[in-house]
């Protein structure tokens, strides 16, 4: 041989040796001996290549060992079964070194199923291999096979090593699986390691991630040493737990016992006061990350970002961000983006967005699921377009975040179409979709979506169901459609969750089922306000003043805090009670002592509270001291109260600031029209309504909806399309003429109509919500609730009728209109014909 090729030779030798011999300070000794640097992974697999192919060095058991070591640490499966192929050809894939390494590197590549392969062909095992397969499966999350492994290892004759019990219990945190995790305790106390310092740090994980924190605190007060990894995962296990006050007892502990934190401390102890919004020992840590040298750390400077993000500090966030240039990544972009949409500058997110596509980092899935919630500031289709082109819309998170976004737009269809192409749906799109359907009333597809999930036995959480039950708080959905879903969340035992015993309050309210919404408001085991909330407003839209006021000083009496909306519903409360004083002194109230600013809801509810009292002097001079010009909803309401008290003056002066406002209303044309025709100033009521045919404003038809068997009726007045038309005006005949031998006088006055007094009797019977109730009493047993939904407010006259009827009859009517319930039982209206 050439003397320069034996010299080459030489000298790949002498740099080769370090690398067929595993131990790392053998290696880096071996190569300050040679005078060069400890060579990196890719750099000692091209060595190795090269010497392979020179021939220089034998293929034994050690080599092939250490080079698929190195393999497994590149995740290179290909290479790792090239190399599995040349152990088989030297025939050295039996040997249990080059085995147990081969297991090592194919779990390393999350090739699993090649790592069992190898494992079942092994003719001698030890524990390492046992526990290299155990450590493989957790890392490759086939999770389930390990305690049967686990079990085998034990009755083929090998004792389990601490690495073995620390891959098994990783297993069991990983998991959730807090019954196999107490075993495997038991076990390792059994085999005498339970002082081993890494086998308490993974007790102390197990236990915090199956929500045992009692349990972790003990496994760490019991250790006889703990290291930096001890206190990093008794810290972190306690904030997962949402024990945050006791995790910086322990970062204070860990730092005057005088162990060094290291960046993983740092990081978790930043989010902790992202938690809890400390802002001043946020900045004493950015101190400490500076003086221990971490200052260039991502992860804590990310989390630094957040804290002060959440802190409403977004110049220091901004600050930060801008010094971390050179080493920003997707993340950083992306906590930037979000703090500024948590702080409501969404314009601000969305040049971030743009600028972070500039700099060349690409969003990941959570990027867009962030951006996602600035609808509709920030156009989903827009964005859309980019997750197609990232190719990830069908990643369920932001698959999620899309059909949020189009929710919030009330784009059904579009949010429809992404649920259907979301891969692997988890719980929370299916909850979204649901909500989806809530929001835009859709009940039928709601109940349809539900089913599905049924069929592809997904369990419902607490936020489905309470999606659910809001969908069937529509005034269409089938009455017993939300007492179907009570029973739904009885049986999964959801029904005591805050959000569900809230949406299930709500939806009885909202059905006329006043009662029922009581008894779920007295069994909640803990309440928010907007249990308080709608148990106010449900007693004031079913006509109980008194019993709203009653729930609104307990509310006082325990010291909660109110809103806008717990004010809309007391005084809605004593509006229908006609308590004028009572109301005067909660807006005051409202204003000076929980310095709440008034609304357009709340002038409106004051000017409805004194309009029906038939003060409709302080009603607009109410309106006239407003801070702001009133809004349609005041408008409105003064209109409709000028109507009930025949203010002409008033009342076109209403009118005019309503149709000015929205010239495509019909409700300001006809209130005013009626007005007219009320005074029998036929002339000008024609000129009313001349002038909705000329702008094509369209009058909404009064309709009347009754469900039967879970199908529901609908009816419009002079209706003769139902089925059963027929038997409905000879039922509705028959009762008028049973009333009117109780004394009943049709009530033409609510006839708005130039005719002869017979004609407009006529059309008094023919009314929609008298239809609804006739069939009612056709097809319901006797001692059944009749429940009828309007589109409208009800006329004086037929509530005259339900009335009598409700007596008549001995049958409890609720009727659900524009404005509120009306419950009629034995000749008398829960609303005192106050509404």
């Amino acid at each position: 041989m050439h003397p320069s090729l034996v010299c080459y030779r030489d000298k790949l030798h002498r740099s080769l040796r370090p690398l067929l011999f595993p131990p790392l300070v053998r290696r880096n000794v071996a190569a300050k001996s040679c005078g060069t640097k400890p060579f990196t992974t890719h750099e000692a697999v091209g060595l190795f290549l090269r010497a392979h192919r020179s021939d220089v060095s034998p293929l034994d058991d050690s080599t092939l060992s250490s080079i698929l070591r190195l393999c497994g640490a590149l995740s290179d499966v290909v290479f790792g079964k090239q190399l599995h192929s040349l152990c088989v050809k030297y025939d050295q894939d039996k040997a249990l070194s080059v085995g147990t390494s081969l297991l090592g590197m194919y779990a390393k590549c999350h090739s699993i199923e090649d790592a069992a392969k190898v494992f079942d062909g092994m003719p001698e095992r030890n524990a390492v291999a046992w526990t290299t397969l155990i450590a493989g499966r957790t890392q490759c999350g086939s999770r389930e096979s390990v305690p049967e492994l686990f079990f085998r290892m034990q009755v083929e004759g090998f004792w389990p090593n601490p690495l073995t019990f620390s891959g098994v219990l990783a297993a069991a945190a990983a998991d959730r699986a807090i019954e196999q995790g107490k075993r495997v305790h038991g076990q390792l106390i059994k085999f005498g390691y339970r002082s081993t310092v890494f086998v308490c740090n993974s007790l102390i994980n197990m236990y915090s991630k199956c929500g045992q924190v009692e349990e972790s605190v003990l496994v760490f007060e019991r250790m006889e040493n703990r290291d930096a990894v001890s206190w990093n995962s008794m810290i972190a296990g306690l904030v997962s737990n949402g024990r945050d006050l006791e995790a910086l007892q322990h970062f204070y502990q860990m730092r005057l016992l005088g162990v060094k934190p290291t960046q993983l401390s740092f990081a978790t102890v930043v989010k902790l006061c992202a938690n809890l919004k400390q802002l001043d020992f946020a900045r004493q840590l950015h101190s400490c990350v500076a003086k221990e040298g971490y200052g260039s750390d991502g992860n804590i400077m990310t989390a630094l970002m957040v804290v002060y993000s959440k802190c409403n500090k977004l110049e220091d966030a901004y600050a930060l961000f801008s010094s971390m240039e050179g080493a920003r990544n997707v993340v950083s972009w992306t906590a930037i983006i979000s703090g500024y949409i948590q702080n409501g500058d969404a314009a601000r997110a969305a040049v971030l967005f743009g600028q972070m596509r500039k700099d060349y980092v690409e969003p990941n899935d959570f990027t867009y699921s962030v951006i996602l919630t600035t609808s509709p500031t920030i156009s989903p289709f827009e964005i859309h377009a980019q997750v197609i082109k990232s190719n990830y819309q069908h990643a369920p998170s932001v698959g999620t975040a899309l059909l949020a976004a189009y929710s919030k737009i009330g784009n059904t269809r579009d949010a429809l179409s992404i649920f259907v192409r979301i891969e692997d749906k988890d719980i929370v799109a299916w909850s979204a979709m649901l909500a989806c359907y809530a929001q835009a009333g859709d009940c039928e597809g709601a109940v349809k979506l539900f089913e599905e999930m049924g069929k592809k036995k997904v369990r419902p959480n607490e936020f489905t169901l309470s999606s659910v039950i809001n969908a069937s708080t529509c005034p269409t959905a089938a009455a017993d459609q939300g007492k179907q879903f009570h029973a739904i969340s009885i049986k999964y035992r959801y029904h005591n969750f805050l959000c569900v015993s809230s949406a299930l309050l709500t939806m009885y309210a909202k059905k006329g089922c006043i009662e029922s919404a009581q008894k779920v408001f007295e069994r909640q085991l803990v309440r928010d306000l907007v249990s308080w909330n709608s148990m106010v407003s449900g007693f004031a839209q079913h006509g109980y003043g008194k019993k709203a006021l009653k729930i609104f000083k307990q509310m006082e009496d325990q010291g909660m805090e109110m809103d806008g909306i717990t004010f809309i519903g007391v005084l809605s409360a004593c509006t229908h009670a006609g308590l004028v004083e009572e109301g005067r002194r909660n807006f005051d109230s409202m204003v000076k002592d929980h310095q709440i600013s008034p609304t357009d809801e709340h002038y409106s509810c004051m000017v409805d509270l004194y309009s029906r009292a038939g003060k409709l002097e302080e009603a607009m001079s109410l309106v006239q001291g407003m801070p702001y010009p009133a809004g349609t909803t005041v408008w409105r309401t003064l209109l409709s109260a000028c109507r009930l008290h025949k203010n002409i003056e008033l009342g076109k002066l209403a009118a005019e600031k309503l149709i000015t406002m929205e010239p495509q209303d019909s409700a300001a044309y006809v209130l005013l029209s009626n007005i007219y025709a009320t005074a029998r100033r036929w002339d000008e009521r024609a000129s009313v309504r001349k002038l909705m045919d000329e702008r094509k404003v369209k009058k909404e038809a009064g309709r009347s909806w009754i469900q039967v068997k879970n199908k529901v009726h609908s009816f419009v007045a002079s209706d003769r399309v139902h089925p059963m038309s027929d038997k409905i005006y000879e039922k509705l005949e028959d009762m008028l003429s049973r009333l009117k031998g109780e004394g009943y006088k049709p009530d033409t006055e609510y006839v708005l109509h130039e005719m002869e007094e017979e004609q407009k009797e006529d059309m008094l019977f023919r009314h929609s919500e008298k239809l609804a109730l006739a069939f009612g009493l056709m097809v319901t047993p006797e001692c059944a609730p009749i429940h009828i939904v309007k589109n409208l407010r009800i006329c004086g006259d037929c509530h005259t009728v339900m009335k009598m009827v409700s007596d008549v009859e001995g049958r409890e009517i609720v009727v659900r209109d524009s404005t509120r319930f009306h419950h009629f039982m034995g000749g008398s209206c829960s609303c005192g014909d106050y509404w």
